[in-house]
């Protein structure tokens, strides 16, 4: 079978929503955004669920659906990006809870869907999503009147525990609702490890939930192995791939291993000395990652390999991202829908 399998543990996805949520004596959601942050929501939303789960957060009306499906009726599901025009509808149906973003969507809630449930994101300073401390005190008495179900906001700088910026927006977001008397949140992943004043009534874990940094004592949650579909023998001076961009230094056994940039495998981690893994034992990459194909040195092997681990035990979504230059959370997101997922419960 010439597709990679992503393995996918729910059990240690849930050990570590477990392990955020008991940081805290406030209540903990679950960011299910992204799709699950590329492991497919309603799988996760559904075991995180059985596990105790009563409050989601995705980023789209769209993405609502699937986890509203997942979760059953009674949940609680956010929707970051608040109450966009045409979303009217699906708030209604799916019930979900937009979070307030702008006085327009504000006044788009309350004309269009009066007495229904919303709340209000705020913004302390990330200048991302959020009214301004200019726009909340215009409103914010009207707003309190029709009992918003959260009020928020997001951490700039929350995975970087000494930047001053997390004292700022925790002081900010404090002058901003000190006294309300719904429910506050301004923590996900990063906010919890720095500290129960940045807790608040409810916090929304997430790339700690699937195994990602800051969260240094997650277990992983992801096993990607890529099958190989051919080894060939090269002798010295002979080269691989597009742009002759690797050349043998040894006679080389070289395995071409089914996955590429389609399924999500960053181009930038060609000739960085990045691994697969046979086990316990690295086989760097050699040239290009190319759209389905992938090239390995495999010579130092004792057998043949079916197949080879680029996420595993050896090698974490972290890992990774460091050797490509960018963050776990665009590695798990990236996956791609060829693999065939299994997943562990």
């Amino acid at each position: 079978m010439a597709t990679g399998f992503l393995h996918i543990d729910l059990n240690a996805l849930v050990s570590n929503w477990r392990a955020l949520a008991a940081m805290s004596d406030a209540e903990a959601g679950a960011v299910v955004k992204a799709d699950g942050y590329g492991l497919s929501s309603d799988r996760v939303a559904a075991a995180l669920k059985a596990a105790g789960a009563n409050r989601f957060f995705v980023a789209t009306v769209e993405e609502g659906a699937k986890v509203r499906q997942a979760v059953g009726p009674d949940a609680l599901i956010h929707v970051f990006g608040g109450h966009m025009a045409g979303d009217t509808d699906a708030i209604l149906q799916l019930d979900l809870i937009p979070m307030i973003n702008s006085l327009d969507q504000l006044t788009r809630q309350f004309e269009s869907l009066p007495g229904k449930a919303f709340g209000v994101q705020l913004d302390t300073g990330m200048n991302r999503l959020g009214m301004e401390w200019s726009e909340w005190s215009a409103v914010a008495s009207i707003v309190m009147a029709q009992s918003p179900a959260l009020i928020m906001s997001h951490l700039a700088c929350a995975d970087e525990t000494d930047h001053p910026m997390n004292a700022y927006q925790l002081e900010t977001f404090r002058k901003m609702t000190d006294g309300v008397n719904v429910p506050r949140s301004l923590s996900a992943t990063g906010g919890i490890l720095l500290g129960k004043d940045y807790h608040f009534d409810v916090t929304r874990p997430g790339i700690g939930i699937y195994g990602g940094m800051p969260f240094t004592d997650a277990s992983p949650v992801v096993k990607l192995d890529l099958p190989v579909i051919q080894i060939r023998d090269l002798t010295e001076g002979e080269v691989v791939g597009y742009g002759n961009s690797w050349q043998a230094a040894r006679d080389s056994k070289i395995a071409t291993v089914s996955g590429g940039y389609a399924d999500g495998i960053l181009r930038s981690l060609s000739n960085k000395n990045t691994k697969l893994w046979a086990g316990s034992i690295p086989c760097p990459i050699v040239g290009r990652v190319s759209m389905d194909l992938i090239t390995v040195d495999v010579t130092d092997l004792d057998e043949a390999p079916e197949a080879l681990s680029l996420l595993c035990p050896q090698q974490t979504v972290d890992d990774l991202a460091d050797i490509a230059g960018t963050i776990g959370y665009e590695i798990l997101t990236s996956l791609g829908g060829r693999y065939k997922r299994t997943y562990l419960s």
